[in-house]
């Protein structure tokens, strides 16, 4: 079971707005992308954004290096400082995407941007979650986001999108016999297409001077239910799916027991426990002021997807 598309805190889900969006110029295909970095690395490129965000960059003329343990461009560990080094040789932009089900990564991040800074990358994208500036600072995605804001030399945007629609098409909200197992009772989320983080982050990273200082709560233009996202499936699908609303201790144990990380089962409960408590994050605009289309509906989504369920 993968959880690398979850956001991973959603400490006091609120209405965020974006940072300062109201000074930024969203001119960024009129000025013809001028400002076309040497090179950008995007971590995590084989994933769920990371694939597709070098697609997009790739399509608009960037130079585009993906960094990922297997079948990138170049070979990325995050436990393995000898891969870092030669992953940023000629980079100045950077998509960061911190380890995944872990807790404390700080220092480990901390320690590749120190040479990223080093190397000479200039602008930092980095994947957050939605509702961590909420989060207390020894949180290890909040720590990383203090960490670039407090850097002089690096500017930076980040991104902190709601949970990921692909969850229930590649990872753990998807239907086993019909059934999608998840303890988030009645509560809903405004959840969002990969596609729509993707291009949120190609911006920042086309266009960095834009976008410098930015951070951007990510969501989906509807906050809908796992019941309800279920009868969307079986729309699509003409086969029967419901919502397991399981107990929650029964369901983290189970993650555990498939491999996930005991210490991360507080990250699950908390995780749920948002969601189902009525906490979820709320539909905005954001994505469509970066980009200037709207974000992709969950029934567009499931349209598009419906051969991951037959």
């Amino acid at each position: 079971m993968s959880w690398q598309n979850v956001h991973r805190v959603s400490v006091l889900h609120n209405e965020q707005s974006v940072k300062r969006i109201d000074t930024l110029p969203w001119t960024l295909h009129a000025q013809g992308m001028t400002n076309a970095p040497s090179n950008t690395l995007v971590l995590a490129g084989t994933g769920k954004t990371g694939s597709r965000l070098a697609a997009k960059l790739a399509k608009l003329g960037l130079n585009v290096r993906t960094a990922a343990r297997n079948g990138a461009d170049v070979h990325f560990d995050w436990d393995d400082a000898t891969t870092h080094r030669a992953a940023l040789q000629g980079v100045d932009r950077l998509y960061l995407v911190a380890p995944v089900m872990r807790m404390d990564f700080a220092d480990q991040v901390a320690t590749f941007l120190d040479l990223a800074e080093a190397a000479g990358v200039r602008h930092v994208t980095y994947l957050s979650a939605y509702g961590i500036d909420q989060a207390p600072p020894q949180v290890a995605l909040r720590a990383v986001e203090l960490d670039l804001i407090g850097r002089g030399v690096i500017t930076h945007s980040i991104l902190r999108p709601a949970w990921f629609m692909q969850n229930f098409s590649e990872t753990f909200l998807k239907p086993v016999d019909g059934v999608i197992t998840v303890p988030t009772a009645d509560g809903s989320e405004a959840f969002i297409d990969a596609e729509d983080i993707a291009a949120v982050a190609a911006e920042t990273l086309a266009n960095p001077d834009a976008h410098a200082g930015a951070a951007y709560a990510l969501t989906g233009s509807e906050a809908i239910t796992v019941s309800e996202a279920a009868k969307v499936i079986a729309d699509v699908t003409g086969k029967p799916v419901k919502h397991n609303d399981i107990d929650r201790d029964v369901w983290i144990q189970g993650s555990v027991a498939a491999g996930v990380p005991a210490e991360y089962g507080e990250m699950l409960r908390m995780l749920t426990e948002t969601i189902a408590s009525g906490m979820g994050s709320r539909p905005n605009d954001n994505v469509e002021k970066v980009t200037g289309a709207p974000p992709i509906k969950f029934a567009d989504f499931a349209r598009r997807t419906a051969q991951a369920w037959t």
